[in-house]
């Protein structure tokens, strides 16, 4: 009894710790936009400010460059969502469910690219996308990241474990393939789906490289581009970027805090047997 109850001890020590030492960078980070220009670098560490000061967050806010960066990132992360999802998920529906000629070969050229790292392939990608005019447009940031072997093979695992029988009874009565998928496949894939979903979704708004490369136009400034460029626009306000950086960071921590849930069930029900 006595053990049982020191491991129980010992297993919330170690979670209060490891909370503990994720939380506080980001706990940081936002108290750190109640400070002034130079405290917070100040030297010895202090992780409250002197005097707390909530002009960094209102003047970041009614920044007009912010706002729409900000209006920006989201629109096109939704669009990027989106388009993942449906391709994605079609894509895993095939190579699940379909037999085809040459299934084995396109299916290792699919999930290839999970294994070249994105710097390896930015060059190219960047000298693709300038021969194409695509340079400062939304499709710039969208249409190239949208086909993601990482998130088909995630798919094509929770697709390989839907029961035969219930698709061979569809067909009996009649439904074609787009049929099966639409009204048997696609309701029953809410758990995976979020996971994908937020995975894409994180990929696009944090998204630093490959804006800077593509993107000039200060209307399609993403939220990154512009944290990155705020000292070279704003001087050494730390407080104010410090400020701005929580704002955008809120957006992904609702988005994880209202789906966890489902995240959970989608990693259980997605593994591979």
């Amino acid at each position: 009894m006595t053990l049982r109850v020191f491991q129980r001890s010992a297993s919330a020590v170690l979670v209060v710790l490891i909370s503990a030492s994720i939380l506080f960078p980001l706990a940081w980070m936002a108290i750190a936009g109640f400070k002034g220009r130079t405290e917070v670098l100040r030297s010895p560490f202090q992780f409250f400010p002197d005097m707390w000061r909530f002009d960094n967050y209102v003047n970041i806010a009614r920044d007009p460059e912010f706002v729409r960066a900000m209006g920006v990132t989201f629109a096109g992360a939704l669009i990027f969502t989106a388009l993942s999802l449906a391709v994605n998920s079609l894509a895993a529906y095939a190579f699940a469910r379909l037999e085809f000629r040459g299934k084995r070969m396109w299916w290792v050229y699919c999930v290839m690219p999970m294994f070249i790292p994105m710097m390896a392939i930015m060059l190219t990608s960047f000298m693709v996308v300038t021969k194409l005019n695509m340079l400062n447009t939304l499709a710039v940031l969208i249409i190239p990241g949208v086909a993601s072997g990482a998130q088909m093979f995630f798919l094509r695992q929770y697709y390989l474990n839907f029961p035969v029988a219930v698709e061979e009874a569809a067909m009996i009565d009649g439904a074609s393939r787009w049929q099966i998928f639409l009204r048997l496949f696609l309701p029953q894939s809410a758990a995976p789906f979020v996971v994908v979903g937020i995975a894409s979704y994180l990929a696009y708004w944090n998204a630093y490289v490959w804006p800077i490369l593509t993107i000039t136009d200060p209307n399609l400034t993403q939220i990154m581009q512009f944290l990155g460029n705020f000292r070279s626009a704003r001087g050494n306000d730390w407080g104010m970027l410090m400020a701005g950086s929580t704002l955008a960071s809120l957006p992904t921590i609702l988005l994880l805090l209202i789906f966890q849930r489902f995240i959970v069930n989608g990693v259980r029900i997605s593994g591979m047997k």
